[in-house]
């Protein structure tokens, strides 16, 4: 996997042919073998990644003229599996791989679980693939599927696999279909026999093919958009206490929704603290999943039907829900029909046992011996402290009082229901024996007894059950302010980032912190940028980084706990915003530390938030980068024509003094001609100094307004200016003043030259003519100053226009010589790229520009 595939991948995704039938033997391998030596001879290159090795004569042969790829082998038990070798197949990218039995299970120790997560890494790649499977192995068509044909079939793929595909139905009669099996074409004959008897009997092929001709039918209407043309939404409502029923309103969902083209969602139902809060087969089938707490789910299903615009509600219908139930409350469908009278409801019978509480032994000691501790300790207390009342003759109906606070304290320093509930009773039966008469018995014979008895156990059955619903919410909501800090920090340390690493570092802090746990966090080609929390060295290696690479390539979640790469250390998860992945996340997890339901939840939202901050980042970068772009451009435009113009001026002298001394040279005077002469030299000086000042910025790195800078002595840099001032303008005086100490500054000596030497050029061409030019050099505030004074003012606006390298045609001197050209321009660039700074002084007639370079 390299990253040129990794972009080829993303930028143009293969495309998906399955031929698609109801049946084995009706052909599809064969057609797809057909299609195959089409392609070669229009010049395709066609390879065949894997065929399944029947004994099929007529399929055999068509395999002769194509290429094959060598297969990768694997040893299970005594047994050597035969494997498609996809790393083979992403390296050589033919333009179509054949790949036979879509839903297969690879065999131990590939990479990964199913054949359908080979081939989506195949078009992940941009190679086109053609595939077979039967109608049985359809997700959403199992629970069907199993019920006409009797056998549940384990091997499946997920709908939403075949989004983007085109079918191919390969069909054939029943009759015709049962007569090859007969005559041995599709299995051996033992096989053949056992198939006759069991799968292939004319009434189940007539419904398989049903089946596949319909699925097939709602797959080409929501491809071409040929729906209904209404606006359905679907909701599927589901409950972890019946896990089968939920199964299949998830697929009668799905089947709905595929024949629809229509949107769809899952709401769960939580009754169990531990249940699973993800419905993978929800995800497969392509579901939205929101899971709700038991608690006024009712209420809040009806709000989420209204706001999302609901026009159709699939639930189940339990036909062994018992009837006693209806008693004390109202049926769902019922309470749904009067909230939501513009909504379709569709109910699914099922019959399946609810988990009720006592079937499950670990539930009922929940807690273990401390709670059954807390709660015996609990009534031998309240029986203490109401013999000391009774002593006290405070009354006797506050006695009872004493037994139902016992009771909620139970309930509150418990787990779960059960130990308020026996506590309840026991205080009841305590205080039967201890308190009421006759004493130590549990008969009752005061009148009205009886009923107070039954009064305080429902009392205090009630308290109890309400301290146990208080204690899980208040958990609940505890746990939830607890995420809700860990976003709201790591949002205040989101805005104060300057960069994507640091980005990287505080999430990868925050997250180890929270989980106890290495994390770590790589970039989209798989690097690593950051790892925290313990062992975290686990997930710093080659090996870790080719799972994470993987996922940032696919886009999906791989390693421990998925069904890709699970022999890795780490949990991977992509970091995708608007189809790119940003970064993916690695988390430690193995069998001793597992990753909770409600955890993995948690970091998927914040994985949401992150990769819409690293988008922002990325986006904010990228401006930048545009801004500097435009500035470059500007820079280099005004640079070209400050350059044109003051190249043209010199030219035009010596053109024209050249053509002079062509046509009169032999009239001219001597004097006259000298003078001519002189003329040239000087404007060729000018040239020169021009070619100088462009040499000079050609040595500055221009990405990065980077100069290589040494320690130089103040004295030679100045020197090197006062040598060169001397000898163009011998008839100028430059005054020098420098400091008494040696004094070492970091630069580049030829580029400061230039700047100083055409700042003292600027002050003689445009101060008062013949007066001295002073050049004063001194330390203050950290910073050396270079100092130019000349008589005479330069206005502050014309040194902000040329600093801004004559930003418009108009202000471009026509005589650039007198106007100060890119020789002030070239200057500012110079000392920037040394870190400093340009500044300008108009005072008594004096004009004053300083340099200040940093210590």
């Amino acid at each position: 996997m390299t990253q040129e595939n990794f972009k080829r991948g993303d930028a143009n995704r293969g495309k998906l042919r399955v031929f698609f039938g109801f049946a084995a033997g009706v052909g599809k391998t064969y057609s797809m073998l057909l299609e195959a030596h089409e392609l070669v001879l229009l010049g395709k290159d066609v390879v065949v990644g894997y065929i399944e090795p029947h004994d099929r004569p007529e399929t055999n042969a068509l395999l002769k003229g194509l290429k094959q790829a060598p297969l990768k082998q694997y040893q299970y038990k005594d047994l050597t599996l035969k494997e498609p070798d996809i790393d083979y197949l992403i390296q050589t990218a033919p333009d179509v791989v054949l790949i036979d039995e879509l839903a297969h299970s690879n065999a131990e120790g590939s990479r990964n679980r199913k054949r359908y997560q080979d081939i989506e890494e195949l078009l992940q790649a941009g190679i086109d693939v053609f595939t077979t499977v039967n109608v049985q192995h359809i997700e959403s068509l199992n629970d069907i599927v199993s019920e006409v044909t009797g056998i549940e079939v384990k091997e499946t793929v997920p709908d939403t696999f075949f989004q983007q595909a085109t079918l191919r139905v390969i069909d054939v009669e029943p009759d015709e279909l049962i007569e090859r099996l007969e005559q041995g074409k599709i299995y051996a004959d033992e096989n053949a026999k056992r198939a006759l008897q069991n799968f292939f009997i004319p009434q189940k092929l007539d419904q398989l093919r049903g089946l596949a001709i319909q699925r097939a039918s709602d797959h080409i209407n929501r491809v071409r958009g040929k729906t209904s043309g209404m606006q359905n939404k679907l909701l599927a409502v589901v409950s972890d206490n019946y896990p089968k029923m939920a199964e299949k309103c998830i697929r009668w969902t799905a089947r709905l929704a595929q024949g629809l083209g229509a949107e769809w969602t899952v709401i769960q139902i939580r009754h169990q603290a531990d249940s699973i809060s993800e419905l993978p087969l929800a995800e497969k089938l392509g579901a939205e999943v929101v899971t709700i707490e038991e608690e006024d789910s009712f209420e809040t299903v009806v709000e989420y039907a209204k706001l999302a615009g609901i026009t159709d509600i699939i639930m189940g219908k339990n036909l062994r829900t018992p009837w006693y139930y209806k008693l004390f409350s109202e049926e769902w469908e019922d309470r749904l029909l009067k909230r939501l009278d513009d909504t379709e409801l569709h109910l699914i019978p099922y019959k399946e046992k609810r988990s009720v509480f006592w079937e499950i032994p670990k539930k009922i000691i929940e807690g273990g011996g401390k709670d059954f501790g807390v709660a015996i300790v609990g009534v031998i207390l309240a029986t203490l402290v109401t013999e000391f009342m009774q002593y006290l003759h405070v009354g006797d109906q506050n006695l009872m009082l004493v037994y139902i606070f016992f009771v909620l304290l139970v309930a509150r320093l418990t787990s779960g229901y059960f130990w308020s509930g026996l506590s309840s009773i026991l205080s009841v039966l305590s205080f039967n024996w201890f308190f009421v008469e006759p004493l130590y018995s549990l008969t009752v014979y005061k009148q009205g007894y009886p009923i107070t008895l039954v009064i305080m156990f429902v009392v205090a059955l009630m308290i109890s059950n309400l301290m146990v619903r208080l204690k899980k919410q208040a958990d609940s909501a505890k746990e939830k302010e607890h995420q809700m800090e860990i976003l709201y920090e790591l949002n205040k340390q989101y805005v104060v980032a300057d960069n994507q690493q640091q980005i990287f570092e505080i999430t990868a802090t925050y997250l180890a912190r929270w989980l106890k746990r290495g994390v770590a966090i790589y970039d989209e080609l798989g690097r690593l940028q950051h790892a925290s929390g313990e062992k975290n060295q686990l997930l710093a290696n080659s090996d870790e980084s080719a799972v994470a690479f993987w996922s940032a390539k696919n886009q999906k979640e791989a390693g421990n706990g998925t069904d890709t790469l699970i022999g890795a250390k780490g949990f991977y998860l992509p970091i995708v915003a608007s189809g790119q992945t940003l970064a993916v996340l690695g988390v430690l997890r193995n069998t001793s530390l597992p990753l909770e339901n409600n955890q993995l939840n948690y970091l998927k939202l914040i994985l949401t938030q992150l990769a819409v901050v690293l988008e922002q980042a990325q986006l904010k970068n990228q401006k930048e980068q545009i801004e500097l772009e435009n500035e470059r451009e500007k820079v280099r435009s005004n640079l070209l024509r400050a350059v044109s113009h003051d190249l043209r001026t010199p030219l035009t002298a010596i053109s024209g003094i050249a053509e002079t001394l062509k046509e009169n040279g032999s009239d001219l005077q001597t004097g006259t001609r000298q003078k001519l002469l002189q003329d040239i030299q000087e404007e060729s000086q000018w040239l020169i100094r021009m070619v100088e000042n462009l040499l000079s910025i050609t040595r500055i790195n221009m990405d990065t307004m980077a100069v290589k800078k040494n320690a130089e002595p103040l004295e030679e840099v100045v020197e090197a200016v006062y040598q060169h001032v001397q000898k163009v303008y011998p008839a100028e005086k430059l005054v020098v003043d420098l400091p008494a100490d040696l004094i070492f500054i970091e630069v580049d000596p030829i580029l400061m030259e230039q700047a100083l030497f055409n700042l003292v050029e600027n002050a003689f061409r445009h101060g008062t003519p013949k007066q001295p030019v002073d050049l004063k050099v001194y330390q203050a505030e950290g910073n050396t100053v270079f100092e130019i004074e000349n008589s005479g003012e330069i206005p502050l606006s014309q040194f902000q226009k040329i600093q801004n390298n004559l930003t418009t045609e108009a202000e471009v001197p026509v005589d650039s010589k007198n106007g100060l050209g890119i020789g002030l321009s070239i200057v500012k660039t110079i000392v920037h790229a040394h870190g400093g700074r340009l500044a300008l002084d108009n005072q008594n007639n004096k004009t004053i520009v300083k340099i200040y370079l940093p210590d």
